[in-house]
């Protein structure tokens, strides 16, 4: 099939890509910005902002399927709108291109638990796309267990930075992550799978797990020990501050993701096992991989600086990308 990605150069879409095109799909990545992207060999590089309207329409010329990656959180301000505007001018263009399906990864939470405006958004960007003539497959899923991922990373720091929290009440709200593999096998495997078009899925990991479990078990496969300690007066404000100070994520991010914290996020419908059944990671598995990745990476950048920096102007930095605005993991839940 000829598959177009949203979203390629993303945490998940980087991912997803390869797999594709692995499975024999004629495979094209879409990006903002071409020139910076290595591509898989293999797979064919489109250029294109889902926010510019008509920059993207030769991509989706041809295509069977597309895949729907993006989300502008990381943009800052009104994200929720910009958000609608990327659904909104995507749907009209697939539509046009009379592509048969897109599949969407969407965000866990139950909208009678009064969704936070980030998982709001999400389930916004559904309904759009559903708006229009190709069949839409949504999975939902929660945290994404993965290195590159940006709720990933602010556990993991969390985790290994303080070893006394103190935090609000959502550290006890339940949550199901999934380590990233096993999402990508998700969604390939629907592709595959002609029933599962027009059709919404939850998934998840193995483990249900509340935030305090997973930052306790985080911390002891880091190594040591974890004291949490949930104050009721602290609001999500104050919360988000706090994190900000502590992570390098940016508060732009932290914001929103916080404030979906209050929001369970657990499979209640496992009938995407009945189409697509990856064999699934254990959060604790899921945690050992993730750092391994980041361990291999951090080895694989400190030998590329020594080979191409002078010895005299080498740096102990730690920087990461996470993606950029509608270029970005679209994981759910507490996700970015």
């Amino acid at each position: 099939m000829d598959i177009l990605v949203t979203g390629a150069t993303g945490f998940v879409g980087s991912r997803l890509v390869p797999t594709l095109r692995d499975a024999g799909h004629d495979v094209t990545a879409l990006t903002r910005d071409a020139a910076s992207y290595d591509a898989p060999q293999g797979v064919t590089v489109a250029e294109g902002d889902l926010l510019e309207p008509g920059s993207f329409d030769d991509a989706l010329e041809g295509q069977d399927a597309a895949y729907y990656l993006v989300h502008s959180m990381e943009g800052g301000g009104d994200f929720a709108e910009r958000d609608r505007r990327a659904a909104r001018y995507f749907t009209r263009a697939a539509t046009d291109a009379g592509l048969d399906r897109v599949i969407y990864l969407g965000g866990l939470g139950d909208e009678e638990d009064s969704l936070s405006e980030h998982l709001q958004s999400r389930r916004e960007v559904e309904y759009i796309l559903s708006e229009g003539d190709p069949a839409v497959t949504v999975l939902r899923a929660g945290i994404l267990v993965g290195e590159g991922g940006v709720s990933w990373r602010m556990v993991r720091q969390l985790a290994a930075r303080l070893p006394v929290m103190v935090t609000p009440r959502w550290v006890d709200t339940k949550c199901q992550p999934i380590y990233v593999d096993d999402a990508v096998a998700y969604l390939a495997g629907v592709l595959a799978e002609p029933a599962t078009a027009g059709e919404t899925y939850e998934i998840g990991g193995p483990d249900v797990l509340t935030y305090r479990e997973m930052l306790r078990r985080t911390r002891k496969i880091i190594g040591g020990h974890l004291f949490v300690f949930p104050v009721p007066v602290l609001t999500p404000k104050l919360s988000a501050r706090w994190v900000s100070l502590v992570t390098d994520v940016s508060a732009d991010i932290i914001r929103p993701l916080v404030k979906g914290l209050r929001n369970p996020v657990v499979v209640s419908d496992d009938s995407i096992r009945s189409h697509v059944a990856p064999q699934l990671t254990s959060f604790d598995e899921s945690v050992r991989q993730a750092l391994a990745t980041r361990a291999e990476r951090r080895s694989t950048t400190a030998t590329a600086t020594v080979e191409t920096v002078e010895p005299d102007r080498t740096t102990g930095t730690d920087q990461t990308s996470e993606g950029r605005a509608t270029e970005t993991e679209a994981a759910g839940g507490a996700e970015a």
